[in-house]
């Protein structure tokens, strides 16, 4: 069934939030976690289900929650936007459907498009072909080989284990040349015109690639255009040209000679000797998620493109991602996107839709997007939240907040789910107009926190439930201790 037919009231987020909540969806069946009690470090385990019988929390209880931690002065004038995941009503909402520069939280959408388009099970694919010279075997010494970018960032010129998820190797590309009886190369040339169009995208600061945030986008890289695999510091301007230097020195590794190495074309008369695939699309969406890969977003994005018959440049990968989320039934009014990472300045779009792409994540019919939310930082865990909330006044929130973050000059962001102390699954999207910093990292911890602690019935209830809190342990709060 296509998303668009989804019930959920997905496609009418925007006029919902004028209204108070969205339309009701049929809940799931999985069990929900128990509250968390203040101060506790819980383990992040299993996702978070959708509990019918927890106590729903009142937009005015949510509302009197976060007023103190939104009105930090560091955090400038942050738009917001809770959501109760099960129902959809919004709990709570500040210039919510206004476009807002996301930085990394685009993922998400990124993320959402992939899911949805792709094949959760497909690989990406760098083959080696071979021309060889005129009159000659097809495996006759001397002719010229072409390495050809899939689009996989992640293959590498590491030989020994190169951890989670398994990257293709260039090793073993070079070893299956050499078994498909090819002995010498006169030309090696790198072919990463798979993708098009410039290399980096307006909005984009020129130190992104010195400073080691991302390569120039192209079909064909090794470890992500960095000069080791796992390296720091900045990346080659040239990813083909490194690939194919690389790809040259495995070959001769394994036994081939190499003359020339160049970038170009492949000829399509040449023919295939070899090939490496990169893990599934699924697997290399979590990664991008948990760990904010900037060239896996930016693969992801013109996968998505191609499939959409757009052309894999930075603007076809933009029209790729909102026309996937419109079929989503996810708004997508005012937004604009210079990439599919969420590096350029100039990116636009509202909480809203982010949230509205959570929500259709979390909600059953669509198993394939789960990724989008495994794929999520765990709060004191994992990724890019893995140093945060591990102590002090947010450290009731480690392993409950699961969260994009998102980092730029003009905004820190963060976007995800937290099951609140009653067991209720929220959605949430939090955009602060300033540059980050340790004290705009910590202010939005504490918004986050303060949903986890949330117990937040009706008024009328207030009193009784928290009673009977008290009665069995302490309540939890947004300035507990660890």
């Amino acid at each position: 069934m296509p998303l668009a037919a989804r019930t959920g009231g997905l496609t009418a987020l925007a006029g919902a939030l004028l209204a108070g909540s969205l339309s009701p969806t049929a809940a799931p069946t999985q069990p929900a976690p128990g509250p968390t009690s203040a101060g506790t470090r819980v383990e992040s385990s299993a996702l978070p289900g959708l509990d019918p019988d927890a106590p729903r929390a009142e937009p005015a209880a949510v509302a009197a929650r976060l007023a103190g931690p939104l009105s930090d002065p560091v955090l400038g004038s942050p738009a917001a936007l809770v959501v109760d995941a099960l129902t959809g009503q919004v709990l709570f909402t500040q210039r919510a459907t206004e476009p807002t520069a996301p930085a990394s939280t685009i993922k998400i959408a990124t993320a959402t498009a992939a899911l949805t388009v792709l094949d959760p099970a497909a690989e990406l694919v760098t083959r080696a072909v071979y021309l060889p010279p005129a009159g000659g075997a097809a495996n006759a010494p001397g002719g010229t080989l072409w390495l050809v970018g899939g689009g996989d960032p992640t293959l590498t010129a590491a030989t020994g284990p190169v951890g989670y998820p398994p990257a293709a190797r260039l090793s073993d590309l070079a070893e299956q040349v050499h078994h498909a009886g090819i002995t010498a190369v006169g030309t090696l040339i790198g072919d990463g015109t798979a993708y098009a169009g410039p290399a980096m995208a307006a909005g984009w600061r020129e130190g992104y690639v010195t400073d080691g945030n991302v390569t120039p986008v192209s079909a064909l890289s090794v470890d992500a255009g960095r000069s080791a695999p796992g390296a720091a510091g900045a990346r080659t301007l040239t990813p083909d040209a490194a690939a194919a230097g690389a790809f040259a020195a495995a070959l001769h590794t394994a036994g081939v000679s190499v003359g020339a190495v160049s970038t170009g074309r492949a000829d399509p008369g040449a023919h295939e000797v070899a090939a490496v695939r990169s893990p599934t699309v699924e697997v290399l969406v979590e990664r991008m998620l948990t760990d904010s890969d900037n060239d896996l977003a930016e693969s992801l994005g013109r996968q998505v493109a191609l499939a959409r018959g757009l052309p894999a440049t930075f603007d076809g990968a933009a029209q790729g991602v909102l026309g996937a989320l419109r079929d989503a039934g996810i708004p997508t009014d005012g937004a604009v996107l210079r990439d599919t990472s969420g590096l350029s300045v100039d990116n636009r779009i509202t909480p809203a839709a982010l949230v509205a792409a959570l929500r259709t994540a979390v909600m059953p019919g669509q198993p394939a997007l789960r990724t989008v939310l495994s794929g999520l930082p765990v709060a004191g865990f994992t990724g890019t939240l893995g140093d945060r909330y591990g102590a002090g006044e947010t450290s009731a929130a480690a392993g409950v907040v699961r969260a994009k973050t998102g980092t730029l000059r003009i905004v820190t962001s963060l976007a995800g789910l937290v099951t609140d102390a009653d067991g209720r699954l929220l959605l949430f999207g939090l955009f602060a107009p300033v540059e980050e910093h340790g004290l705009t990292r910590m202010a939005l911890d504490r918004v986050a926190t303060a949903l986890a602690s949330c117990g937040c019935p009706p008024a009328t209830t207030t009193a009784v439930t928290d009673t009977a809190r008290t009665s069995q342990q302490p309540p939890p709060g947004p300035s507990a201790g660890p």
